[in-house]
């Protein structure tokens, strides 16, 4: 018979200490415990997040609603896992990973900050504690409204010049609205309310910090303003106008124009600072390389500094109306810019992303960091025509499948996200969070949800 060793108990005196949860309040940040309650819930959505937790060696959290729907602090898989087991919460939504409580509980919040990198193709976003971050997301906006604008164009024109040419022209009747926006700049504008929306669904925030610009124009043109935000001292003054020659060079070195292929860009006076200053007209944007050799005076420039300021044509037009709108809605606004959030990025050591950004705007500094969650916004429909029939005029296809890319399904108890079908709908190709792939049967796959509009992945 196999005889078992002693069980060995010695703890170690320079061990961390977990202090252990027997608290009965269910809404402390990392506290949501249940008495009496035991773990062995195998829940695969839930045990993936702890998997990944131990992997990615960063906090994993699971976003909690009470039962009116409001926003309570998030807790741990593990903890969740024993609520769902209790039949104390139900699962609401997958990505991110939210439930709801199905029994009144305590409701203690803390305050908590969202930082947002807003952008013209990417949004960061990022919620912080004093000590840890609970949310972080990157999000790629879409780029092809001004396109599928002009397609619908198009199609209109045509179809009036055929079916409807007797008609008189309406298109001088219509007016545009006070605050009219492009079509494609008020979908950016709608975009960053929709994801500021859908984090304070399940985070109860307590203030925003938006970045509104790389740059201040303002104080480029009279660096005497002041004001909050710009009570940080010369050198923050002189990234700013660091990031506008950058951002006005296109950043790109204006001697060599990228042919060096050195990646570290600098600023070079054209004449010494003590006569010419630090004023815009006066820098211009080289490499590294190039810059090494004006000083030594290898290489001469000839080039001609562009006097006006370079528009940014999305920011300069939506900042103020997103911050606006925000204010009216009851929100607590706060807002930086750009060559602030750089010089505190750089200051900090770490490296450049949207999801940075926004956990630099919000105040991080040593915070635990969230896993980030990445997200795309594509078409909720795509009606698209048919070219290729032989012998018959285009047509709308007016066929949808079952499932479309991106849908959220389950198969075998695991959740995949589809990537598409094939042999006439019969079929389906399932991709899972590792980027295997699966063929099987449409019949053997179960619908979670679309994926539709704005989507968040594994």
């Amino acid at each position: 018979m196999q005889t078992l060793k002693p069980r060995n108990t010695y703890t170690p005196p320079n061990a961390s200490q977990v202090r252990c949860n027997c608290d009965l309040s269910l809404n402390r940040e990392e506290t949501l415990s249940v008495a009496s309650l035991k773990t062995g819930l195998n829940h695969s959505d839930v045990n993936q997040l702890q998997k990944e937790r131990q992997n990615l060696r960063v906090s994993v959290y699971v976003y909690v609603m009470n039962m009116r729907g409001q926003p309570l602090m998030p807790t741990t898989p593990r903890k969740a896992r024993i609520l769902l087991k209790g039949g104390k919460a139900k699962v609401i939504r997958r990505t991110p990973f939210t439930i709801q409580l199905t029994s009144a509980t305590g409701e203690t919040r803390q305050e908590l900050i969202l930082g947002i990198d807003s952008g013209y193709e990417h949004i960061g976003l990022s919620v912080l504690t004093g000590t840890k971050e609970l949310y972080s997301a990157e999000v790629k906006l879409r780029t092809d409204i001004v396109k599928l604008n002009s397609e619908r164009r198009q199609y209109r024109r045509s179809r009036r010049n055929r079916n409807t040419w007797y008609r008189q022209p309406r298109f001088e009747n219509r007016t545009k609205p006070n605050g009219w926006l492009a079509p494609s700049i008020q979908h950016k504008l709608d975009s960053h309310i929709k994801l500021i929306n859908r984090v304070k669904e399940i985070l109860p925030i307590s203030r925003i910090d938006i970045e509104v610009a790389a740059f201040d124009i303002q104080k480029i043109k009279n660096s005497d303003i002041s004001g909050t935000g710009y009570q940080n001292g010369v050198q923050k003054d002189s990234w700013n106008v660091r990031e506008y020659v950058l951002h006005r060079d296109n950043h790109t070195c204006q001697a060599c124009h990228g042919k060096s292929k050195d990646p570290i860009l600098e600023t070079h006076h054209l004449v010494s600072r003590q006569v010419g200053g630090d004023s815009p007209d006066n820098l211009l944007t080289l490499c590294q390389t190039c810059h090494g050799k004006v000083s030594k005076g290898k290489l001469k420039l000839n080039i001609k500094i562009p006097t006006g300021f370079k528009p940014e044509t999305f920011m300069s037009i939506v900042r103020w109306k997103l911050v606006n709108l925000l204010r009216a809605a009851g929100n607590i606004i706060t807002h930086t810019y750009g060559y602030i959030t750089k010089s505190n990025r750089i200051a900090l050591g770490i490296e450049k992303s949207h999801g940075t950004d926004a956990f630099v705007i919000a105040g991080g500094t040593d915070q635990i960091r969230a896993r980030p969650y990445t997200g795309i916004q594509t078409r909720r429909n795509n009606r698209a025509v048919q070219m290729n029939r032989t012998g018959f005029r285009p047509s709308i296809r007016r066929k949808r499948y079952n499932f479309q890319p991106r849908d959220l399904v389950q198969f075998n108890s695991i959740v995949y996200m589809v990537k598409g079908v094939f042999n006439y709908g019969n079929w389906i190709r399932l991709v899972d969070s590792v980027g295997s792939i699966i063929n099987t049967n449409i019949k053997n796959v179960e619908l979670i949800t679309y994926g539709k509009g704005l989507q968040f992945g594994f």
